[in-house]
């Protein structure tokens, strides 16, 4: 008889595999260390293989880990579902969202407005910050949660989108040309940032960078001027910027990888209802583009 697997213990078991501790985890689930443990060697006995391996003082997921833990989402995810639809409640109250401003504006319009029609009554608080500044935002219980560009050293994302990363300059504009090359990029701890500077040393391209700023409306006014090259990603781009490839003399840039951060202190039938919309968003708008 095959063994059912238990919902409380998924959820542990999520929470562990996001905080990369037991100890965290414990605090968010509301349990203490040592029911966590317990749960988890339970988990282990019911599927019949090891899920974590010690990675210094952190726990890291084994191979069969990660391929629990896309079972494990979907199965609370579902179980949350269930017990909405059959809910008369209207959903009420207020969820917190954060996001990169470089994926707002192609992202939040579709996103609020489905969520918006279908829970009127509930209040939306959205907080555009970098990717460092939401993870930590979810760390000290300020947001509920985050659509993030996936870091795997900052701790275990959902990933929800790919989208290329690509170099932009100025459509009325020849300042791609220049040497060195002026560039307008995130702060110095940005990926996009050491990305782009790690492939023009490749190619011994010559550069130097003239603006810096958290702030991708700002890093794209500069582009739009004239007055540098920058790296977005494929939803940031804005009429009057072209986009430059290996003709132009640029290499490919690795890809952007966009994921959802939940905070487990706060998971309720509000947040797991936002959180379904956004992830079926985006696959809507991967969708739609692989059959443009």
């Amino acid at each position: 008889m095959a063994v059912l697997l238990d919902i409380d213990q998924l959820r542990t078991f999520i929470a562990i595999a996001e905080t990369g501790s037991f100890t965290r985890a414990a605090d968010i689930v509301f349990k203490t260390q040592s029911a966590v443990s317990m749960q988890m060697k339970r988990l282990e006995e019911r599927i019949g293989k090891p899920i974590f391996e010690r990675d210094g003082r952190a726990s890291r997921l084994t191979e069969d880990g990660d391929k629990l833990l896309d079972y494990a989402r979907r199965i609370v995810k579902l179980n949350m579902d269930a017990v909405c639809a059959f809910s008369q409640n209207e959903l009420t109250g207020r969820v917190r969202i954060g996001i990169p401003d470089d994926y707002a504006d192609r992202y939040l319009p579709e996103i609020m407005a489905r969520f918006s029609q279908a829970n009127p009554r509930v209040e939306v608080t959205i907080v555009c910050e970098p990717t460092p500044m939401l993870i930590e935002r979810i760390n000290t219980n300020d947001l509920d949660l985050a659509i993030i560009t996936h870091v795997e050293h900052k701790g275990a994302a959902e990933f929800v989108r790919h989208e290329r990363l690509l170099w932009v300059t100025s459509s009325r504009h020849q300042v791609h040309t220049e040497t060195p090359l002026p560039l307008a990029l995130g702060r110095p701890s940005c990926g996009w940032r050491q990305a782009a500077q790690e492939k023009l040393e490749t190619i011994n391209r010559s550069y130097r960078v003239l603006y810096s700023s958290w702030n991708s409306t700002a890093v794209g006014a500069m582009v739009l001027a004239g007055l540098a090259v920058s790296v977005l990603p494929e939803s940031a781009l804005k009429p009057g910027m072209r986009v430059l490839g290996p003709t132009d003399g640029f290499p490919p840039l690795p890809s952007c990888k966009i994921g959802l951060v939940r905070n487990w202190r706060e998971q309720t039938s509000l947040t797991d209802a936002l959180a379904s919309l956004i992830i079926q968003s985006l696959d809507n708008l991967a969708q739609n583009e692989a059959a443009e």
